[in-house]
Parts: structure tokens; sequence; C-alpha cells
């Protein structure tokens, strides 16, 4: 018998009832390369996508759950970068990045350090791309009107349970390494899962 043609020794199947509103958890984002590029915008190395029939841009973004009770659970969501019909969605996904930022390298929202908005900037979103951060975890509907989870928000650590759940130490401006030096973007790769690469 192979284990194609005897399943008790197979795994129990996973529940995957949606995760509850409003969870906080570690995640990894990595984006779906879509092949769009508009170098005068600085979207290049063809992560951005765009949809041929309203002409937004956006990263389409998948967020892998890294631990807890819902750890190797996936959602989807898209980052706003352009939309035809005014600056609010690209403000939006702007806001999102740099929670995102703020979350992964231990940054204060209102830190405005040299340090910090050193740690705020990237070379691309290649540097996005593998990222982890703490996120909240949101309720959205698919096309048949089922409730599925998304992200929308990254939790920084000025929330009571940033340390907590990213398993760092909130650290100060001083103490940040500037993540956008030749050297870690040259390095960034590596940080890639290998179903990824």
């Amino acid at each position: 018998m192979t284990t194609w043609n005897d399943f008790n020794s197979a795994e129990d199947q996973n529940n995957f009832d949606v995760i509850p509103k409003g969870t906080l958890v570690k995640v990894r984002m990595t984006i779906r390369p879509g092949g769009y590029d508009d170098a005068s915008q600085g979207w290049t190395g063809g992560y951005a996508t765009q949809n041929m029939t309203t002409g937004s841009v956006y990263l389409n973004c998948e967020f892998v759950v890294l631990e807890g009770p819902y750890a190797k659970r996936k959602m989807w969501s898209l980052i706003g970068l352009h939309s035809p019909k005014g600056p609010e969605w690209a403000n939006m996904g702007r806001a999102f990045v740099k929670g995102i930022l703020n979350s992964s390298r231990g940054l204060h929202p209102q830190d405005n350090s040299q340090q910090a908005q050193q740690a705020r900037r990237i070379q691309g979103f290649a540097d996005l791309d593998g990222i982890e951060f703490v996120a909240k975890v949101e309720m959205d509907k698919d096309q048949n009107g089922d409730d599925k989870n998304v992200i929308k928000t990254a939790i920084t650590p000025d929330h009571k349970d940033y340390a907590a759940v990213s398993g760092n130490t909130v650290q100060s401006a001083a103490s940040t390494q500037p993540a956008s030096s030749p050297q870690a973007s040259a390095s960034a790769p590596t940080g890639r899962p290998s179903w990824a690469q």
C-alpha cells in the first residue's frame, strides 16, 4: 500500500473557519507580481498590478500567519497605489505601508527622528516582499457574499499588545538601524521562503 491508497495515516483536515475579527497576528507579506511598472512613480520590478477595466493600480498581497493558533493561515488583500477616481485609495495604501514599516521595524508612529525617517524609506517594492509585521485581522465579503479575512491594518509599537504578538521589545529610534541601506537591499531576497522565489 502507498500513501495514495491508504489514508489512515493522513492528517485530519484543518478547520477553515474565519479568524475572529480584531485578532492580532504576526504575518509575513508577499507580493504577487502583476508585471506593471511606472518608473516615474517608483513602481519598478514588476510588483504592481493594473486592473485593465478600472485602470486602478495596486499591490496584490498574500499574508501568512507565522505563529499561534492560526499559524500558516493565509489571507489576501490589495494595497492601493493609484485610482482614476482620485487620491484616496493611494493615500490609504501609503498609510498602510507606513504602518507596516513602523510595525516591522519597531518604530513608534510619532517618532520623527532622523533614524526613524530613514527606516520608513524603501528602495522599492522588493523591500516589502517578505516583510513581517503585526496585523489586525478584519472581515470582508468574498464574491459569494461569504465572510473572509483580510489584512488592512498594521499594529504599531504604541499598541498595548504589540510586544506580546511581535515577540520584539519596542525599540527607540536611536537603536533602530536604517533598513534601506544598500547592504540590506542586496540581501533582501534571502529572507523569502523558497516557494516565493
